[in-house]
């Protein structure tokens, strides 16, 4: 891969859209991968204050947070010698599109146990809107989140309906109104629509989650900075008190244990930091080659 070109993150996520794209598609498209592969490109942290710099990229594009991209990230990063690890605690920096993101990892027999993430600033954008008939919340987590109570149990035999009906609230959200973050112009737009279910009051209060995000992408985790988004509206709301951990959910039963750590302030807006805690375990090593004669060059998607 050659560099990225850029001084910040968000120069190198346009670099990369305009000049790598074609890799994007190589990794994320079928028969390589799937219409809910995703992944990233490794890059230097903007200056020496960061350990690594990310640009995070998925069916349709290029995001500008993944809590779970950042916890696999460090994972393998300390894990392969990327970044030298020491037990029991190992802090490491990451640049991100949405920011500088501080995680700590506890390491213990050379492998990484889990990682904990400070996100950026999460405050809530909208509550009360409608689309598709329900109830929508947005909140920002390091990417706008809508948050609607599922309308069907979050398990996974419901996912194909959920995938519909978040593209239709996504869609319907933003016919409405623009959605942008107001100091930088670049984080904008619906990313994610988070259909929640509570499972337990508490404490610790207990929630699952389907994300179905980018086009219609399905998150398998419990969807790291969608979770900072859902903290931001459960305080509002004081449903979570200060101290307490959420506990959240994916679909298919992965968790996430969240807390709000502090309060913030985004262009005069009330905001909180959070902390997110999950872990990853590596898979494998893959080496993708594309045969010059290949009749499906890049891929394709079946949805």
């Amino acid at each position: 891969m050659p560099a990225l070109e850029g001084a910040t993150i968000l120069e190198r996520r346009r670099f990369a859209a305009e000049r790598l794209d074609h890799v994007r598609r190589l990794l994320v498209f079928e028969p390589r991968g799937h219409a809910d592969m995703y992944g990233c490109f490794v890059t230097e942290g903007e200056d020496e204050g960061a350990d690594l710099g990310v640009v995070f990229f998925h069916n349709a594009g290029y995001s500008t947070a993944c809590g779970h991209g950042t916890i696999a990230l460090v994972t393998w990063a300390l894990e392969t010698g990327v970044v030298a690890a020491a037990e029991p605690e190992t802090r490491v920096v990451v640049d991100v599109p949405s920011g500088r993101v501080e995680t700590v990892a506890t390491v213990a027999g050379g492998r990484v146990r889990s990682v904990r993430f400070r996100n950026v600033p999460a405050y809530v954008e909208a509550e009360g809107l409608l689309a598709e008939g329900l109830r929508a919340d947005v909140a920002y987590g390091g990417a706008f989140y809508a948050s609607v109570a599922s309308p069907l149990p979050v398990q996974p035999r419901n996912v194909p309906e959920l995938v519909e009906l978040g593209r239709a609230v996504k869609a319907g959200l933003e016919r409405q109104r623009a959605f942008v973050h107001p100091e930088e112009p670049e984080l904008r737009d619906v990313y994610g629509v988070v259909f929640w279910e509570r499972v337990d009051f508490g404490p610790p209060v207990r929630q699952r989650n389907v994300t179905v995000f980018a086009d219609g992408e399905v998150d398998r985790s419990p969807c790291g900075s969608g979770t900072s988004a859902r903290l931001a509206l459960l305080e509002r709301a004081g449903e979570l008190p200060r101290g307490d951990d959420l506990l959240h959910e994916s679909v298919i039963g992965t968790e996430f244990r969240a807390r709000v750590v502090g309060d913030a302030d985004v262009a005069g807006r009330p905001a909180v930091v959070t902390e997110v805690e999950g872990s990853a375990s590596r898979t494998g090593a893959h080496e993708f080659v594309l045969e010059p004669d290949d009749a499906l060059g890049e891929g394709f998607l079946l949805r």
